[in-house]
Formats: structure tokens, C-alpha cells, sequence
């Protein structure tokens, strides 16, 4: 990522293709792109991040890698990954502490993976064979969840953190996701975020959920909510500076300049994150 010197970004969404195809003026630094919606495609999709490639820097989150198969990585999904690498040179990929892929059969959902040492191995030896093959790091993302399986013997966080030490790989931290998880599953998310490893962090994601009554629900369909944020800037004092940043909103996508203001409001509390690290650090001084 060395070549990113501005971390602000948000998803690229076809509902901006035609204003972005303008080429405005934006307040956005990068984008991130499914990388599913580009994978075998010589169609606009491809044509309109082409255009795109040219001025901004862009990132491929997947969707579909399914780290947590017990069986594997599917090896065409790879090699159709590795030829959009190639194609768009993005200075990060990712993809979802997840299943959703069993022999071939597809799931439109992203599954949780059991936490114990079975699976660890498992999915230690898919990251591996991932990174190999795409001859770079990959980022994971931890995932919202909906259920804990009775076989879990540690944390998510405890798992998280394994996987990482094991494969050297980045972690994608998703924000919101640790919000949900944490008010679905009652523990303080600060612990989470305390636990891991802060040099692997690569990217933050910040996204709304929607309330449920009796659940929070990872939808992407709303504003960052207060929460959120205030987790966000709590954060920041075990986030490593300049990681990239980016605002994620899939259903009811809004007007593009929405996207520019949640965007903002991240740039303000990095910023006054970074003021009162500077003023403790004067304090310190005198």
C-alpha cells in the first residue's frame, strides 16, 4: 500500500456509475470493489472501473473466496481472481472470515466458521494457499454473526488473532461488525479491538445497521450509526496511522455527495483524534 497517500475511500456502486463517469470534483481518496462484480466481465461494469482505475487507486473485497471451506479454495474462482489483480493492480485484496461455498454449491450469505483449532488449521492452510497462489497478502475481514456454534472452544477475537500470527495475513477490521457482535453477543467490543495483533490492521470499515428490536442486523442500508462512530474514535488509539478508511453502504444506496458527508465525518474524528494526541504529547513534554 505504499503507494496510497490518501486513505479516505468508499464501495463503488453502479447506482454512481453515470456521475461518476463525469469525472467530478470528489472528496473520496480511493474506492473499493466487489471483486465478484468484475470477475469474468468484459461488460460496463469493467469498462466504467477502468475509467475509474485511472484516477483514483482502488481496492477488490470479496465476497465469494469462502476462506472457512472445509474443502478448499475453489481453483477457478483463483484464477479468475488473479487475472482482476492483474488487470486493475489494487493496492489491497480481501475477503470475509467466512463459508459460503459447499462443493459447489453456492450460498448468498456469508457463514461463520466455528471457532476451535480444527478449523483454524483449515482455514490457516486455505489463507496459505490463497497468498501463494496470488503471490501477496491477503486482508481478512471479521464478519457479523447471527449464531454461536456449541463447538467453539475460544474467542472470535482469540481467533482472529491466531489466524493472523499463523499466515501473516492483514486483517480488514469492520467496525460496525464488532458493534453488532458485541451488543448480539453482550461483551465490550474495546476487548475485541485491545486484542488484535495492531500491525496487521490494513483497512477499517464503517458501515450502519439496521435494529431489529431483539437484534442488530449488518445491513449496509443506513447512515454510520452514533455507536459506530463513537467506537471508531475510541479505536483510533490502537489503529496504526494512515490505514485506509472507507464507508459501506449497499441497500438503499443514497446520492453520492451522502457518501462524501459519512466520509467526512471519519476525516473529522481522525482528525481530532490526531490533535489530541498531539496536545497529550505537549503536555508530556512540559
Amino acid at each position: 500500500m505504499e503507494h496510497l497517500t490518501s486513505i479516505y475511500g468508499v464501495g463503488l456502486r453502479r447506482e454512481h456509475y453515470p456521475y461518476l463517469l463525469e469525472k467530478p470534483d470528489t472528496d473520496i481518496d480511493w474506492f473499493e470493489v466487489i471483486s465478484e462484480n468484475y470477475m469474468n466481465t468484459e461488460g460496463r461494469p469493467m469498462s466504467v472501473l477502468e475509467s475509474i482505475r485511472k484516477d483514483y487507486p482502488v481496492a477488490c473485497h470479496g465476497v465469494g473466496m469462502s476462506l472457512g471451506s472445509a474443502t478448499g479454495i475453489d481453483r477457478k474462482y483463483l484464477k479468475d481472481l488473479k487475472r482482476l489483480i492483474e488487470r486493475v493492480e489494487p493496492f489491497l485484496v480481501s475477503d470475509h472470515l467466512a463459508w459460503n461455498d459447499r462443493n459447489g454449491i453456492r450460498l448468498h450469505e456469508l457463514i461463520p466458521v466455528p471457532y476451535h483449532e480444527e478449523c483454524l488449521e483449515a482455514i490457516t492452510k486455505n489463507i496459505d494457499n490463497v497468498q501463494n497462489e496470488l503471490h501477496r497478502q491477503i486482508a481478512v475481514e471479521n464478519i457479523s454473526a447471527y449464531f454461536n456454534y456449541t463447538s467453539s472452544s475460544m474467542s472470535e477475537c482469540e481467533f482472529v488473532s491466531q489466524l493472523v500470527r499463523r499466515t501473516g495475513c492483514l486483517l480488514l477490521l469492520d467496525i460496525n461488525n464488532i458493534y453488532v457482535n458485541a451488543k448480539n453477543f453482550h461483551f465490550d467490543p474495546m476487548d475485541f479491538v485491545r486484542s488484535i495483533p495492531k500491525e496487521s490492521i490494513a483497512q477499517i470499515h464503517l458501515a450502519g445497521f439496521t435494529d431489529m428490536g431483539n437484534f442488530l442486523f449488518d445491513t449496509h442500508a443506513e447512515p454510520v450509526h452514533q455507536e459506530v462512530w463513537n467506537l471508531f474514535e475510541t479505536s483510533l488509539a490502537y489503529i496504526p496511522e494512515n490505514v485506509p478508511i472507507m464507508i459501506e453502504w449497499d441497500e438503499d444506496v443514497p446520492e453520492f455527495y451522502r457518501l462524501e458527508e459519512e466520509l467526512n465525518k471519519a476525516r473529522k474524528i481522525v482528525k481530532r483524534g490526531h490533535k489530541n494526541e498531539a496536545e497529550k504529547t505537549s503536555e508530556s513534554v512540559l
